[in-house]
């Protein structure tokens, strides 16, 4: 609670009723410290409120505005696993002790940016959620799929706790979807130990109507490799706030995605990635398309620590405006403490080449596809670095989609 007490009531919100008014549909939990997580939690958000303009981190993303306009109940997340469930366990079979020491974490950089009110939200509902402990020397080639989905007038919360323990390979693809207005809030904790692999793909294709808020806190140890993808084409609003602690040389972390969003739509990913040790690579590499009046926001970190030597940091995040009303917001950023490494940020927002357009349409191509095959070229530089074969093809299969319905809506409007 230490961390608390520095924030200046400038940044305080009024707001924290928006979030604590589903504390009270919990039963008390069995476990006392699980009661006791929810209760500093709550003590937290009631400190902090939600996340307002007035933080840095959040200046263009308005989330209690969303959230006032919902009619929403607490209820139980609906998830459902499949695949490589071995070794997995839902949170009401207990908790053993990495996991209990896992969520009882202090918050990743809260005094450094006092944005993770979210966090300590999640701390408040701490109920649905499960455990995923991948033994060592572990190496499956089918994946653990979660599938959740949101349902109009529900407000969820759920939590991972996973570990890739030292020497081990593992998959896991996330599917979010729903149907009607909803909140799903997210809280994923991971750790990659030493020379283990984790290859993490989420799809966030909720209702267009729905808000949906992400915190995820990854640990990549000594030699370990991280790969992470999220595909963003859903949610009214969304908020995918990752952030990783590189903690062992010799590590690598993949912190990539794309974005397809139209109508009013509203995304807004911000990343940090922390290096703490010396001889690692990190890689953030972002696309999106925006059409319509919909806002994308990326805010991309590399914090580099004096310890961190020799240190290989990369991001790039590169934006297509299809319509004269959307908005990009790009914060690209670098903090670098040690002298001796290799680091670069570079951002890019614009429209599609008329020139190279001209070119497609000059070959007997129309105008329509012609942007479409433009489009795909540009998502397919993230799309090519995807590890994982089947989940490359399902991220084309849905920016297909996304083109149709958007021509489609197109047309109608030229119909008009």
């Amino acid at each position: 609670m230490g961390a608390i007490a520095k924030f200046k009531p400038r940044y305080r919100a009024d707001n924290a009723d928006l979030a604590l008014q589903h504390q009270s549909a919990l039963q008390e939990s069995p476990a006392s410290w699980v009661n006791a997580l929810r209760q500093r939690g709550a003590m937290a958000v009631s400190e902090m409120g939600l996340p307002t303009q007035k933080l840095e981190r959040w200046k263009y993303t308005n989330l209690p505005a969303k959230l006032k306009k919902l009619n929403v109940a607490y209820a139980d997340a609906d998830t459902v696993l499949n695949g490589m469930t071995d070794y997995v366990s839902p949170f009401s079979e207990g908790f053993p002790e990495f996991a209990k020491d896992m969520i009882e974490v202090e918050l990743p950089s809260q005094e450094k940016y006092g944005d993770m009110a979210l966090w300590s939200f999640g701390d408040a509902m701490l109920k649905d959620g499960f455990i995923l402990d991948v033994p060592k020397d572990t190496s499956n080639d089918k994946a653990l799929e979660i599938i959740s989905t949101g349902h109009d007038g529900q407000f969820t919360s759920s939590r991972q706790i996973i570990r890739v323990q030292a020497g081990s390979k593992f998959t896991l693809i996330e599917y979010q979807s729903g149907t009607g207005q909803y909140w799903n809030n997210f809280t994923t904790q991971i750790i990659v130990e030493q020379g283990a692999r984790f290859n993490h793909y989420r799809f966030q294709e909720n209702d267009s109507s729905a808000v949906v808020t992400h915190n995820t806190h990854i640990v990549i140890e000594q030699g370990a490799e991280y790969e992470g993808f999220t595909l963003t084409s859903g949610a009214d609003l969304s908020r995918n706030q990752i952030h990783v602690d590189i903690k062992g040389d010799s590590a690598t972390c993949r912190v990539n995605g794309i974005n397809t969003l139209h109508g009013s739509q509203n995304a807004d990913t911000t990343i940090t990635v922390d290096h703490f040790a010396p001889h690692c690579n990190s890689f953030q590499n972002y696309r999106t398309v925006v059409d319509e009046k919909a806002t994308s926001t990326f805010q991309g970190k590399i914090h580099v620590h004096k310890p961190a030597q020799k240190t290989d940091g990369y991001q790039m995040a590169k934006s297509l405006l299809l319509s004269g009303q959307s908005t990009i917001n790009t914060k690209p950023e670098l903090e670098i403490y040690a002298d001796d490494v290799k680091c670069s940020h570079g951002a890019t927002t614009g429209r599609l080449d008329t020139e190279a357009l001209f070119y497609l349409q000059s070959r007997g191509i129309p105008e329509k596809k012609a942007r479409d095959l433009m489009i795909q070229a540009f998502a397919a530089e993230v799309i090519e670095e995807i590890s994982n074969d089947d989940v490359q093809k399902k991220v084309s299969g849905i920016i297909s989609a996304w083109l149709d319905r958007n021509d489609e809506q197109s047309n109608r409007t030229e119909g008009e």
